[in-house]
């Protein structure tokens, strides 16, 4: 006999409708069978005799389950589980964690410290003292004097221990010198073309490595076991879930940023039996290859389809990172920064060789994920999609996005529309942060302010808009996020609205954005992100309807509960 769950005694809101409006929902067999006015959808329920379990919604608000557009699940719950600076306050603080996480995790007593300090320690290190390491992230750049701490200071609370701890963003890395010297990194070793390293006036090292430079700790740093992974996998799916994101996109895996390969973690996941949200994988995109690689990625995404659970797992997407991030002069923008030596950041990819990449991959069935956040490597990603196009038309059937998009020039606000580019928006930065006024403004050009985050020109001008947390970069919750995309300020920024109110987003969009808008953009737009017939009943209820609320206490909502084809998650 068929299994009915009954949804009743709130408010509903999906895709096109303007607000919510009482209602209730009924679920068979895990899809949605009928939404609507109470009275009318009760009178459905329990019909042939079928069981029905009552769900009291309590006057709260059920909506599709949220889904993350871009988000890194396994290093966020990696960090959860080794030294986790996320709820640092202050550079002091950040200390003070690592010190704690020391004494409380020592060295095995078989092993010592394994050396290491400031004028010792073996080149070769890696895995086989992995217990010696502190390894971990979540710092704030904005807690240190140009957003680069220092291995002095973390000398000072690691006892010698080579330490490794990434920016909450994981474009930055603080290592102490005992690290330093295990990599055998010293003021004669040169920047890589894709990253710098921080430096005393000497060309001494002076312990922050950001971007491609982060990757000389590569074969020394230890990297996490099986088990680890595991661990860290499903913790980060249990964090998820709790704030009703039923689904996401991994937006990078493989082997890059530091981060260990994301693959065979969700298959032996999704072969035990443990992985329960629905996941598509971007595939990294090895920024020192060339397009000989697709042969790879291709492989890769039928491997994931010949595990059989397309419900649960797709790697259908390549993540293209085109540049780095505004704070440490990486990201790259028209115009300059206003550093010495005058820079406009770094194309990570050449915009040469962009489009013929882009098309390559679009023509073996793959869509593209790219990391452009300065506004020159918005335009030379949209310069790619348009060149799919025999007349620069519309893009193809991929589900092709640009996520982060800190900065957009205004003459490519139109184009998204217009080659079918998915503006995947971050919407809990779109706020005046201490990271924002202290390490981005002042080093931006003059008219920055007003191209920043343009997510309300975006939606007006026709662009499909996704959301997505970057997850560890800034809280997984979408409620938190949908507060800054209305408010645009919110949680300790100014409260002057970034920008003014030209870019915040009405509610109605913004959690449009959040359910239908990111199951699009992650290949699942046809089964979920929508409370309609025929769709999977993965759900979130929130304890208040947020269309009752003032834009400004929409924060203070909570999800109450999370379903995954009408189960209690």
């Amino acid at each position: 006999m068929s299994a009915e769950v009954l949804f009743e005694n709130g408010s509903v809101f999906t895709a096109g409708m303007q607000r919510s409006r009482p209602g209730s929902v009924l679920v068979r067999d895990g899809v949605i069978v009928a939404v609507g006015e109470a009275g009318e959808v009760r009178s459905r329920a329990g019909g042939g005799g079928r069981a029905v379990t009552r769900v009291d919604v309590g006057g709260g608000l059920v909506v599709p389950g949220f889904q993350d557009a871009h988000v890194h699940p396994l290093p966020a719950g990696i960090e959860m589980l080794q030294c986790d600076l996320s709820e640092a306050v202050s550079a002091a603080h950040a200390l003070e964690l690592v010190g704690a996480y020391a004494a409380a995790h020592p060295v095995p007593a078989s092993r010592g410290s394994s050396g290491g300090g400031a004028d010792g320690g073996s080149a070769g290190g890696g895995s086989s003292d992995a217990a010696a390491w502190i390894l971990g992230g979540g710092w704030t750049m904005d807690h240190f004097a140009g957003g680069a701490p220092t291995r002095e200071a973390l000398d000072a609370v690691t006892g010698g221990r080579p330490a490794v701890l990434l920016s909450r963003d994981h474009h930055s890395a603080w290592v102490n010198s005992a690290a330093l010297a295990r990599a055998g990194i010293t003021a004669s070793t040169p920047d890589p073309a894709d990253g710098r390293l921080e430096r005393a006036a000497d060309g001494t090292p002076s312990g922050t490595l950001h971007e491609g430079a982060m990757t000389l700790l590569d074969g020394v740093k230890p990297v996490p076991d099986a088990a680890l992974a595991r661990a860290g996998l499903l913790a980060a799916q249990t964090h998820l879930l709790s704030f009703g994101i039923t689904g996401w996109q991994d937006a990078l895996v493989g082997e890059g940023l530091g981060f260990i390969d994301a693959f065979p973690v969700y298959r032996s996941a999704l072969e035990a039996g443990e992985l329960r949200a629905r996941v598509t994988a971007a595939l990294w995109w090895e920024r020192s290859e060339d397009a000989s690689q697709i042969d790879r990625l291709a492989a890769r995404r039928d491997e994931a389809e010949a595990l059989g659970q397309p419900s649960l797992f797709l790697a259908d997407t390549v993540k293209m990172m085109l540049d780095g991030i505004v704070e440490n002069q990486t990201a790259s923008i028209h115009g300059h920064y206003g550093v010495h030596p005058p820079s406009s950041g770094i194309d990570f990819i050449d915009p040469a060789a962009l489009g013929g990449y882009v098309a390559a991959l679009d023509a073996r069935g793959l869509s593209v994920h790219f990391h452009a956040l300065g506004d020159r490597a918005v335009t030379q990603a949209l310069d790619a999609l348009q060149g799919l196009g025999a007349s620069g038309g519309r893009a193809s059937a991929r589900r092709h996005q640009l996520a982060h998009l800190q900065l957009v020039d205004p003459a490519d606000i139109d184009r998204f529309a217009a080659v079918g580019a998915i503006a995947n928006l971050q919407a809990f930065w779109a706020r005046t942060d201490e990271q924002l006024r202290d390490l981005c403004l002042p080093i931006l050009p003059a008219d920055a302010l007003s191209r920043t985050y343009p997510f309300g020109r975006l939606a007006r001008a026709g662009a499909a808009l996704a959301f997505g947390s970057d997850w560890p970069v800034s809280t997984a919750d979408p409620l938190a996020a949908i507060h800054v995309a209305v408010n645009r300020t919110g949680f300790d920024a100014a409260p002057e609205p970034l920008g003014g109110t030209v870019d915040a987003l009405d509610l109605a969009t913004a959690l449009t954005g959040y359910t239908a808008g990111s199951a699009h953009a992650n290949g699942r737009g046809t089964t979920t992100g929508r409370l309609a017939p025929g769709y999977l009943a993965d759900l979130a209820i929130v304890d208040r309807d947020l269309f009752d609320l003032p834009p400004d206490a929409l924060a203070d909502a909570r999800v109450t509960a999370t379903y995954l084809a009408g189960a209690p998650a």
